[in-house]
């Protein structure tokens, strides 16, 4: 495997987190009312100082985890279906050629990748979401974080990397896809390799992509041809190595040393 991209040591971590829950339950009605409209003043500014001591948090675990590639994809897929095969290459794929994998750090598809990087030596980290229902974290993680509010981790999970893998998925998978298509269509963020994995599973999607919304005028042509589908983890891999390294200027470096003095 070649030096990293620009990217430093994880902090050791055990690869099974030793307390026995994770994603803890969220207090049933603390989103139902902050979402209910304005509240007291005191209330509406606990809440904003909650975002930023998990930004703050975030930004602070994930400083040195290097550049990553996030990977999407359904926790509902067990280990012996088709789609964990190919999740554990896309992840083995994506660490030999020196990225950091990222998800978010559940079951399903989501742990196949996070495992493949593992396996093939490299960096495997995860961005945790508390949900009512406990959910308990895949093994595979050299590093993961949790998060209360579904906003400051999806920032964390394109904060940090330079291309995106869409493996099958339901809601959860599109919003994550479509939000970081908007974030590149807007200028938001920069143009960043999108890659969908698996033809037949994504194909639909595509023909609505191309014969309504692009046919109609809602998004342009160069909107749909950000995706890229392909079966073949290798071929995804060397995609993402080829325009990331080439349009963002990404070269194979020694870690970078961290500072004592900020306790690093």
């Amino acid at each position: 495997m070649p030096d990293s991209l620009r990217s430093n040591d994880l902090p050791a971590a055990p690869a099974h987190p030793e307390t026995p829950q994770w994603g803890k339950q969220s207090p049933a009605d603390d989103e139902l009312r902050f979402l209910s409209g304005p509240h007291d003043r005191s209330s509406e500014l606990l809440r904003t100082l909650r975002f930023g001591w998990e930004f703050l948090r975030g930004f602070r675990k994930l400083h040195w985890v290097g550049p990553c590639v996030t990977v999407f994809g359904s926790a509902r897929f067990q280990s012996d279906h088709p789609y964990y095969a190919v999740g554990r290459e896309i992840g083995a794929e994506i660490a030999r050629v020196g990225f950091t994998v990222m998800t978010g750090g559940g079951p399903g598809l989501m742990e196949a990748a996070n495992r493949g990087a593992q396996e093939a030596g490299g960096r495997s980290v995860g961005c945790n979401i508390e949900l009512p229902l406990e959910q308990d974290p895949n093994p595979y993680m050299d590093l993961f974080v949790e998060f209360h509010y579904f906003f400051v981790r999806k920032v964390m999970l394109s904060k940090y990397s330079y291309a995106f893998v869409a493996l099958p998925g339901g809601f959860g998978t599109l919003d994550e896809l479509f939000e970081i298509s908007t974030l590149i269509q807007t200028g938001k963020i920069r143009n960043f390799p999108c890659v969908l994995i698996g033809r037949d599973y994504w194909e639909p999607l595509m023909a609505f992509l191309r014969n309504r919304l692009v046919a109609m005028g809602t998004i342009d042509p160069e909107d749909f041809e950000r995706f890229y589908v392909t079966d073949s983890p290798s071929e995804a891999a060397e995609y993402i190595r080829h325009h990331a390294m080439k349009n963002f200027g990404l070269t194979y470096q020694p870690p970078i040393k961290r500072r004592r003095a900020l306790f690093e």
